[in-house]
Parts: structure tokens; C-alpha cells; sequence
């Protein structure tokens, strides 16, 4: 079993910057996809940022190109967010998800979800 729990979220003004954590336990270092999710209410939810466990290859969404950064810390088997540039349309509750296996993009079909954290930009 994997527990995912997020902490970080905040309010920020546009232009700011937030770094969103997630820290996973269970038994999941063996090729696990990783990643943030967020949602807005009445839409989808949508990916934003992808690390595999094994390798580090990560993927971003475009919303997030060139502004996120997500990394791992395999030692505290914590995910990160770094979010950048912040903008109000980035005003989401993220989630961090996991499944086992690959492929691993921002469009994966997560297994485990953590329970969300809030991210709200002003302008």
C-alpha cells in the first residue's frame, strides 16, 4: 500500500513562487511514475508534472513548461514542486499521485492519490 500526503500549498500573489511537497510511504521505489496533479472546480483534472522513480525522467505539461520543477528525493521519499512565476490561472488544489510502472507523462492514469493541497494565486 502507498500513502501519499502534499503539504506546501498557500495564497501568493502573480509572480510569486510556492514549493509544494509530497512525501510517499510504502513500498514504492520500484519504477514508480510520479507526479502533481491539479483541479479546478467544474473541470478535470489535469497533469502537470511527472518524475519516474528509476532514472529521473521527468515531463511537464505545457501550463507548467519552463515555470515547474519537479524532483525527488529518494533518501526522504518526498516528491517536490517547484512552482515559479505563479499565475492565476495556476489557482488549483494539486494533488501528488503515484502508479507503479511506466509510461510516465503528465496524461497517466494514477493508483494512489494524495489527499490535495490548495494553491491560490491573486492578481
Amino acid at each position: 500500500q502507498v500513502r501519499l500526503v502534499e503539504s506546501g500549498g498557500g495564497s501568493v500573489q502573480a509572480g510569486g513562487s510556492l514549493r509544494l511537497s509530497c512525501v510517499a510511504t510504502g513500498n514504492f521505489y520500484r519504477g514508480s511514475c510520479m507526479g502533481w496533479f491539479r483541479q479546478v472546480p467544474g473541470k478535470e483534472r489535469e497533469g502537470v508534472a511527472t518524475i519516474y522513480s528509476v532514472g529521473g525522467h521527468t515531463s511537464y505539461a505545457d501550463s507548467g513548461k519552463g515555470r515547474f520543477t519537479i524532483t525527488l528525493d529518494a533518501a526522504k521519499g518526498t516528491i517536490y514542486l517547484q512552482m515559479n512565476s505563479l499565475k492565476p490561472e495556476d489557482t488549483a488544489m494539486y494533488y501528488c499521485a503515484l502508479k507503479f510502472g511506466g509510461p510516465c507523462d503528465p496524461g497517466y492514469q494514477p493508483e494512489y492519490w494524495g489527499q490535495g493541497t490548495q494553491v491560490t494565486v491573486s492578481s
